[in-house]
């Protein structure tokens, strides 16, 4: 059996985060991970460019259970942070909408730099080795992995949600974590495409985007919606997916920007304008004519009485889809729920009630917006059990 200070579990994101902070203390480190590569949804992400963290990076764009966990780790390691040490490597970068930041070249350059990161730290890497089994005792942990075994005083949870399964995404953090002794909130899929079911009228639209406001609940988010074959997708819908729950309607303004009475003041200027032309001014000539369609407004303003134009802008701007589920875990981008935050240090991402065990990354309670957030809380907790074990 090798000793070691600390073993983390996952050569994801906060992983090797992790792993690299720890190694470059001084501490002895191995990474243990089942896929043959390390960072795979790192390379994957941000459409092989990586979105690696938004400058706009602040609590409130994370759900959990408890608000205010989120706070401590990501007051200690920024955005600035993370994109210094993108510099230091002469990444080249660029910043896209709503504070995105992405790499000029690709995602490959993110895990060469984290894994230089482990090198200095001298951490061992093993990769391509399925976890057999973790136990504890006598205030060490040991953890069996292909037909290796190793054991450190600290444990640190690293394997991320169930989200993308054929990236090789499982449950192992739970299962880990009820070992343990450890509440889970109970993990649904996030930033994850609605499906809608019986008669979609707008499943003809496949393909089809245009700039909304998508609310669920008070949570209401300005981005592109897309109109699928199964639903809805697009920015706008992917973050009202995390608030989303099921059963509950999601409204649309599908129209951002325009005043109540717009369509009665234009029937008043131009009354022989027809409403399609209109509604394609602001969006896909194909959206404007089902949307006209659908609301009974086709055709010449002139001949459409007040009543109908208000009430067809009061359905514009909030337009009310059911959808009847999600497309699940395996288009999901990240989990909402995990390891409960209750059980857990905000500090150290040490487990309260379990020396020496910390969960971080994903595997936590704390998911954030779509846009680079979850990227920086991975390198904000990955950071913070780094300086602990």
């Amino acid at each position: 059996m090798t000793e070691y200070d600390a073993i983390v579990l996952g050569a994801g994101a906060a992983g090797l985060m992790c792993a690299a902070i720890a190694g470059q203390r001084g501490r002895r480190v191995l990474v243990i991970d089942h896929a043959k590569k390390a960072g795979k949804k790192i390379l994957i992400s941000g459409g092989g460019r990586c979105n690696f963290t938004n400058i706009g990076t602040a609590p409130d764009r994370f759900l959990s259970a408890n608000p205010h966990f989120a706070r401590s780790a990501l007051a200690r390691y920024t955005p600035l942070d993370f994109l210094a040490l993108v510099e230091r490597y002469g990444i080249a970068w660029h910043e896209k909408t709503l504070g995105q930041l992405f790499c000029d070249g690709s995602a490959r350059q993110i895990v060469a730099m984290l894994l230089d990161e482990c090198d200095k730290g001298r951490v061992d890497i093993a990769l391509g080795q399925a976890i057999g089994s973790v136990d504890h005792g006598d205030a060490r942990y040991r953890v069996r992995y292909g037909s290796r075994e190793a054991s450190a005083p600290a444990l640190v949870i690293a394997t991320g949600g169930p989200s993308i399964p054929k990236m090789g995404a499982t449950g192992l953090a739970y299962d880990l974590a009820r070992q343990f002794g450890l509440k889970v909130v109970e993990p649904r899929p996030a930033l994850v495409p609605l499906t809608l079911g019986g008669e979609d009228p707008f499943r003809a639209l496949a393909g089809v985007a245009t700039e909304v406001v998508a609310r669920s609940g008070k949570a209401a988010f300005r981005e592109a919606m897309l109109f699928t074959h199964r639903g809805l997708s697009g920015p706008a819908v992917l973050q009202v997916s995390s608030y989303w729950r099921h059963g509950a309607p999601i409204t649309v303004d599908l129209l951002p920007g325009h005043d109540e009475g717009w369509l009665r003041a234009a029937k008043r200027e131009t009354p022989r304008a027809g409403v399609a032309k209109l509604l394609a001014a602001a969006m896909p000539q194909r959206l404007a004519d089902a949307l006209a369609q659908q609301l009974g407004i086709a055709g010449e303003l002139a001949n459409l009485p007040d009543a109908k134009l208000a009430a067809a802008e009061q359905r514009l701007a909030a337009w009310q889809f059911d959808p009847n589920g999600s497309e699940g875990f395996a288009k999901a981008e990240v989990t909402v729920g995990g390891v409960s935050t209750a059980d857990l240090s905000s500090q150290t991402m040490e487990a309260r009630r379990v020396p020496g065990l910390h969960v971080i990354g994903e595997a936590v309670d704390v998911t954030g917006w779509l846009g680079g957030y979850n990227f920086q809380w991975a390198w904000a907790s990955g950071w913070a059990a780094g300086q602990a074990v």
